[in-house]
């Protein structure tokens, strides 16, 4: 972990400022890299953005900087896609990620996509603060920032970020302090460069995207004001926390300089305005088949927030955590500071949990249980601390009632696939297979789901299937060369049907034009080269 968070600062500002620098994008845009043209209209058609966006996240999760947890990723979506139902292009397709560093920081890149780090959310006292964020890294999308960013630093960045991604691979393989020195050495070169023309196209575009973003913060029914409201804080932790490496200036202020007259401006846009209720947070204003003067009550109205942010943020401090032990210490600090509620006893019994200690976990659910029985995220818990106890029938008793009430929830259906997939044997794993098989159609760019459906498949003695997934799930973490080899390797068998064999092939003709156009770049898997 501190590895980690030492490269993702300026490795995530390089790909957030050109993401076009790295190949992978051929993946669905065929075997060469599109024609950057002149303009920003004209440089890159939806497709291509989307294809480089989805770049981005596959080589961020094939660093490891991704945090995948199917319920964080189902609240991050939830906040972040009624934002863009209200942005100026609800049409436009966005994908929220987190990742685990705990510098404060989030950033956009081509096709909508936008990462966050988990250091913003632990930052933020309230859910309204992190949807200020991505209401403002929306309208870096809507208004096309990103893209003329894009045209801007194309010519230096594109040899800069290469020799910086590549060296940090050489560096890797160095082990040892030598690795990190020798990595540090590789980013350094590249590093200032690629800040300062962030932090150009930054300042000339903050204020755009304050006021469209501000706009749609009110529009989906958040409070505007917590935009000014989280900027203060920002620069409240930067009066506070000055020195070394950990304490220094967030990541998200070096790329969104902030000032007095900003905070200023902030505050005088969310006093002329107060959280609306759109068509598509529930109300009628935007309804094209209701009268444009006609306006709902507020209190019939649905109110924005999902209700989980606690539980979120903590669940994020947990996973986030180098190990579950120092999480575990988080909260003995804590404590002793003031008694936790009920959000920080969750998060506790979570630690507990990834600690191997079920029996305290389970204690410290039991009373939370009780004051909300019908919490999911108390249930999912309680199910994985009951399972690791031994107490198989009482967790599958309590999954199977979550399953009968949500039968297509992600998180419900990955947790307890993933439960039933570490008992270890054949009748858990086609159990495991059974309750992921209704999110198959919506799952083919869900790494998580692939992997857990192949751990499962592998179980269940089904090992076509299996290979299929654990292919899947190596093209989707960013490493073709290694799905292709295994898609060719599978398709030796001599067992497989028609079916399968077509499958298979399919595959195959799609993600070799990535491999080929990786190889003709000079870019090849480090694992398969030692």
């Amino acid at each position: 972990m501190p590895r980690l968070r030492l490269l993702s600062a300026s490795l995530c500002a390089a790909l957030a400022t050109l993401v076009v620098a790295a190949p992978i994008a051929a993946q669905t845009t065929g075997n060469r890299l599109p024609d950057i043209g002149s303009s920003a209209g004209q440089m890159l058609n939806p497709k291509q953005q989307e294809a480089y966006g989805a770049m981005t996240l596959s080589q961020l999760r094939h660093y490891g900087y991704v945090l995948e947890d199917p319920l964080l990723e189902d609240w991050l979506q939830s906040v972040g896609h009624r934002l863009a139902a209200n942005s100026d292009r609800p049409r436009q397709q966005f994908t929220f990620f987190l990742l685990k560093d705990r510098q404060i920081n989030a950033f956009a890149t081509l096709g909508g996509y936008i990462a966050t780090n988990a250091g913003l959310v632990l930052a933020a006292s309230r859910e309204d603060q992190v949807a200020s964020v991505l209401s403002h890294e929306i309208a870096h999308v809507t208004q096309d920032h990103v893209l003329r960013g894009v045209e801007r630093a194309q010519k230096d960045s594109v040899p800069i970020l290469l020799a910086m991604l590549g060296a940090i691979m050489v560096a890797q393989k160095a082990g040892g302090n030598s690795s990190d020195d020798a990595t540090m050495a590789a980013l350094s070169a590249g590093q200032a460069l690629m800040y300062q023309r962030q932090i150009n196209y930054t300042r000339d575009n903050e204020a755009e995207a304050d006021r469209v973003g501000m706009q749609t913060l009110a529009r989906s029914g958040y409070d505007p004001n917590a935009m000014a409201e989280f900027f203060t804080t920002l620069q409240g932790w930067v009066r506070v926390n000055q020195g070394g490496e950990k304490e220094r200036t967030p990541d998200y202020l070096q790329t969104h300089p902030i000032t007095v007259t900003r905070i200023s401006e902030a505050k005088e846009r969310a006093a002329q305005m107060k959280p609306q209720n759109s068509f598509a947070a529930g109300g009628a204003s935007a309804n094209p088949l209701l009268p444009s003067n006609l306006r709902l009550p507020d209190q019939g109205l649905t109110p924005a927030g999902t209700g989980v942010f606690g539980y979120a943020k903590e669940r994020l401090r947990v996973l986030s955590a180098d190990t579950p032990a120092q999480a575990i210490r988080e909260y003995e600090q804590m404590t002793n500071k003031a008694p936790l509620d009920d959000s920080q006893r969750y998060g506790l019994a979570l630690a507990r949990l990834l600690s191997n200690q079920p029996s305290a976990a389970m204690a410290e659910l039991a009373p939370l249980i009780e004051r909300h029985p019908g919490d999911l995220w108390l249930q999912l818990a309680m199910g994985e601390a009951e399972s690791h106890a031994g107490k198989h029938a009482e967790a599958d008793k309590r999954f199977q009632a979550l399953l009968d009430r949500m039968p297509r929830n992600r998180p419900v259906a990955l947790t307890y696939a993933q439960v039933l997939a570490e008992r270890g044997d054949a009748a858990s794993g086609k159990r495991a297979q059974s309750v992921l098989r209704p999110l198959a159609a919506s799952a083919s760019d869900d790494p998580t789901y692939q992997e857990t459906f192949g751990r499962a498949s592998d179980l269940a003695g089904d090992p076509v299937r299996a290979g299929e997934a654990h292919a899947e799930a190596e093209y989707l973490n960013g490493r073709p060369e290694r799905a292709l080899m295994q898609l060719e390797n599978l398709k030796k068998r001599g067992d497989l049907d028609y079916y399968a064999r077509a499958r298979i092939d399919a595959r195959i003709a799609a993600i070799t034009p990535t491999v080929l156009e990786l190889r003709r770049q000079g870019v090849k898997d480090e694992v398969l080269q030692d």
